[in-house]
């Protein structure tokens, strides 16, 4: 190979050489690269993981959100719904409580009217028996026992309101 102008003790010294520095440039320099560079890709590799977790959390976080307002919009209208049952019920109750209070008013009222006109009617009657018995003073002229002859007439007229009625 001299011919070619190769030497085999340069050659090998060149061989030699070339796997000492490729040696010590591997244990040096491509370790610790490499080593760096896994080191690396594991924590975007994290990174990426801890992201796509933190996006599925959010996902969760917002559908959540969203039952809890749905939730709560049909707990308000359901509030919304009984505050109107209960101003009807209210509405209604106090329709009854006045019609209540004007029966017994209408009830008052009739009992009071029905105590006048029987007093009403006493008083007539014993004016009119006091007329019947002035009349019959006059007539007859001659006074009778007044005591009999009022209840003479209080029996009359009994039986004449008794015959109407």
């Amino acid at each position: 190979m001299g011919d070619i102008g190769i030497q085999w003790n340069v050659l090998l010294a060149q061989l030699v050489n070339f796997g000492l520095l490729f040696g010590l440039l591997y244990i040096l320099a491509y370790k610790p690269l490499r080593r760096m560079m896994d080191q690396r890709s594991a924590r975007i590799k994290e990174s990426i993981e801890q992201s796509e977790r933190i996006k599925e959390q959010l996902a969760q976080s917002q559908d959540q959100v969203k039952a809890q307002l749905a939730d709560a919009r049909r707990e308000g209208q359901t509030i919304m719904a009984q505050a109107t049952q209960m101003g009807v019920q209210l509405k209604e109750e106090a329709r009854q409580e006045a019609r209540r209070e004007a029966e017994a008013i209408v009830t008052k009222a009739r009992a009071e009217i029905e105590r006048e006109r029987d007093s009403a009617m006493q008083d007539l009657r014993n004016q009119f028996v006091d007329l019947a018995i002035s009349a019959a003073e006059k007539v007859v002229e001659e006074s009778l026992d007044r005591e009999k002859h009022r209840r003479l007439i209080e029996e009359v007229l009994e039986k004449a309101i008794e015959g109407q009625e």
